[in-house]
């Protein structure tokens, strides 16, 4: 089985250890990965910032890159930039050029807790981690891309990590990619709101699937002069691997289970 990286910018330039992670635990599960080259950005920034027009070259771009390499999946570390390319079928529509294409990037397209649970059935990566956490649910990945349980199975199963309940969950930490530039001050009460949530878990570890949200809550506790370490899923699951402890789910009982 063949995987294509979609390797996101935020990984790219500022959590390279995440893409180095995800590729690493993919690969331990029998996935021959490839990262397409000519990638840059999914256009998500400019595309919500109302630069639609201006944005349609990079999809191309995206598009072509990610199609440019024979695979079988594309699987990345972000849950909000995955549900872009889920999303380039609806934005590339009326292009005959790129409808097509958009749509079979979009079909191939998971984000990375999603594939493994989802794809590969993995129930138990065989990781360990001992520490007390919590579990940030990204808004882009729960409200828009849909995947509510995968992350939450990978994570019940990994040894030694108690997991505490983040009081409301639901809440979004304020980034929102470029809402949090253009409405900073309510940004920042969101971030603070989301920090204190955190705290009150007593928690040493915040883990999440979105790169962009670790980023902003934990320059938050870095500015309010709080610790808390920041986790990937990614580097979670390919923390002190044993493959003696890997489990999958039957496959009836996968398909059933909700997103």
């Amino acid at each position: 089985m063949k995987v294509a990286i979609f390797s996101t910018c935020v990984v790219d330039l500022m959590f390279p250890n995440v893409g180095k992670d995800m590729v690493e635990v993919l690969e331990r599960f029998g996935c021959e990965t490839c990262m397409p080259m000519q990638q840059i950005c999914c256009g998500q920034p400019t595309f919500n910032s109302g630069y639609i027009k201006e944005t349609k070259h990079v999809m191309h771009n995206e598009v072509d890159a990610l199609l440019g390499v024979d695979a079988d999946y594309i699987v990345g570390p972000a849950g909000s930039c995955v549900n872009m390319l889920k999303e380039l079928p609806f934005h590339l529509k009326g292009e005959p050029a790129y409808q097509a294409k958009a749509q079979a990037v979009a079909d191939k397209t998971y984000e990375f807790s999603q594939f493994l649970y989802r794809v590969l059935g993995v129930e138990n990566a065989g990781a360990e981690l001992d520490a007390v956490a919590t579990y940030h649910r990204s808004c882009h990945m729960t409200r828009l891309l849909g995947e509510r349980t995968s992350p939450f199975v990978l994570l019940d199963h990994v040894k030694g990590l108690k997991m505490i309940p983040l009081p409301h969950i639901e809440n979004c930490c304020g980034f929102g990619g470029m809402f949090s530039m253009k409405e900073p001050e309510i940004s920042r009460q969101m971030v603070d709101e989301k920090v204190n949530d955190v705290l009150s878990t007593n928690a040493s570890v915040l883990i999440s699937c979105d790169p962009g949200c670790l980023m902003n809550i934990g320059g938050r506790f870095n500015r309010r002069g709080e610790k808390i370490t920041i986790m990937h899923l990614a580097e979670v699951l390919n923390h002190n691997v044993d493959m003696s402890r890997v489990t999958y789910v039957d496959a009836k009982e996968n398909e059933g289970v909700p997103a």
